[in-house]
């Protein structure tokens, strides 16, 4: 089967919005401009694209819970009297959803996931999901889709390994059954400590399937050998995230600050997240630590320090000698990358992440990065300094620096360094461009998939006991090739 021959549906929460969002949306504008048929199935669509569609949960629900949660929707939000009325109604509607998230079972109660197929105009050749918490997916509908398509597990986070968080933040019980959860709180929160259940169930439907694993850095695929999942994986690559080089690219700093309204001799500090002060993961405290006493240590050398914080509307924050400035999200990739080319450095403070979207972007337009050495973020970054377990690079290869997670003297040491030093500066600048041409561009990104899909195609169905849930034919060590 030739690639323009490929037909591909994609599974994500969304289609243009997020981290996870964007990796789906650039491999499906990629294969459309290829000629691949490519579609998009998603909770919620952003874009006018007619090869999105929302998955038709509500649609799908008894018409029982149709009417009452119909009606809840109607109640508004306008009294405490309106708010608890409407969830009464909905836990009415569907009494046994309601007991399982009381009880800290994980909400796979979405109807919709059964009918993807029924979306398409005709059947795709495979099944590339990604984000699959956010409430709107059945887990236990994988089992069906593989059996009609071979599907493509691509994480983006931990999710599918553990009894309920995206990250662990250095909890490893997620290798041996979760249980007695130290913190319910993190992303997906879960109500009660049924951790150990929502871990069974989902070894239990992985075993039921026979599933291809993409991780975007080898750190996470280290996670999938060591879990679960690692059992029901027919075949894995590591393939890492590509952008859209036309859209992500060094420009002119001066004319990106008169666009945004930046002053022009100003010292520009980027950081970028969805809902920035909210989301603890991304730890807005330590950047906002870290500029405020590197303002106050750059003082009288330059211009003002101003954090151009991108992801939350909010009036600017005074903090010591420097600005934060908040700018609400950007649905428009050129106006996000005209923010990386106003900023002299682009900070990404996450206590755990996987392979972030922004710091590629960051590379591509040519702004050095300043990272936590956390996650897959040592894969991305090649750094003048050293951290533990990780060594520092020659200024000739640099693109930025790592430091420790959740360290404000460290982090405000970095921004110093690179801030004082406009040489060295530009040179990690000019290395940032040059690393994103050769690893990072969107072109390689499609043409590893296509290639991977063929391989899966030309492989055929599995003639094991894999689909029907018995054990896995042995395999290497390693489950994953580098792509």
């Amino acid at each position: 089967m030739s690639g323009a021959d490929l037909k591909i549906l994609h599974v994500n929460t969304h289609d243009t919005r997020g981290g996870a969002a964007q990796a789906a949306w650039r491999l499906h504008r990629a294969y459309a401009a290829r000629g691949i048929t490519s579609w998009m199935a998603v909770k919620r669509k952003g874009s006018d694209d007619p090869g999105v569609f929302e998955i038709p949960n509500e649609q799908n629900r008894p018409w029982p819970a149709r009417v009452l949660r119909a009606i809840a929707g109607r109640m508004g939000t306008s009294s405490p009297l309106a708010r608890a009325t409407a969830r009464t109604l909905r836990r009415v509607a569907e009494p046994a959803r309601f007991r399982d998230i009381r009880r800290g079972v994980e909400d796979f109660h979405f109807p919709g996931s059964w009918k993807l197929f029924d979306l398409l105009p005709e059947s795709p050749d495979l099944v590339h999901c990604h984000n699959l918490h956010g409430g709107y997916f059945d887990l236990r509908a994988l089992s069906m889709i593989a059996e009609r398509a071979p599907v493509v597990l691509f994480l983006h986070d931990a999710w599918l390994l553990s009894g309920h968080c995206a990250y662990s933040f250095g909890c490893e019980r997620w290798k041996t059954g979760c249980g007695e959860c130290p913190d319910l709180t993190i992303h997906p929160a879960v109500q009660a400590d049924a951790t150990d259940y929502n871990w069974r169930r989902k070894r239990d439907i992985f075993s039921k399937a026979s599933l291809h694993v993409a991780t975007p850095s080898r750190w996470l695929m280290d996670r999938v050998e060591a879990s679960m999942l690692a059992p029901a994986v027919r075949g894995a690559r590591v393939i890492p995230l590509g952008i859209d080089l036309s859209v992500f690219h060094p420009g002119d700093t001066r004319r990106a600050r008169m666009h945004l309204g930046v002053p022009r001799d100003a010292r520009v500090v980027l950081l970028a997240a969805d809902g920035i002060r909210a989301n603890s993961r991304k730890d807005f405290a330590t950047a906002r630590a870290a500029v405020a006493e590197a303002a106050e240590r750059l003082a009288g050398s330059g211009g003002e320090l101003v954090l151009l914080a991108l992801g939350e509307s909010s009036d600017p924050v005074r903090i010591g000698n420097a600005t934060v400035r908040f700018v609400p999200f950007q649905d428009d990739p050129s106006i996000v990358a005209e923010h990386y080319r106003a900023a002299d450095l682009y900070l990404h403070t996450a206590r755990e992440d996987n392979f972030p979207c922004t710091v590629l972007e960051a590379l591509a337009c040519g702004t050095p990065v300043v990272a936590t050495a956390v996650g897959g973020v040592p894969e991305q970054v090649r750094s003048l300094t050293a951290v533990p377990g990780i060594a520092a690079v020659e200024e000739e290869t640099a693109t930025g620096m790592l430091v420790p997670p959740g360290d404000p003297d460290a982090l405000s040491a970095a921004i110093v360094r690179l801030l004082a030093d406009g040489p060295l500066r530009t040179r990690l600048a000019e290395n940032a461009a040059r690393e994103a041409r050769s690893r990072f561009d969107v072109e390689r990104y499609a043409d590893d998939f296509v290639a991977w899909y063929g391989e899966i195609l030309r492989e055929g169905r599995p003639t094991g006991l894999a689909t029907k849930g018995g054990p896995p034919a042995p395999r290497p060590a390693s489950l994953a090739a580098r792509t």
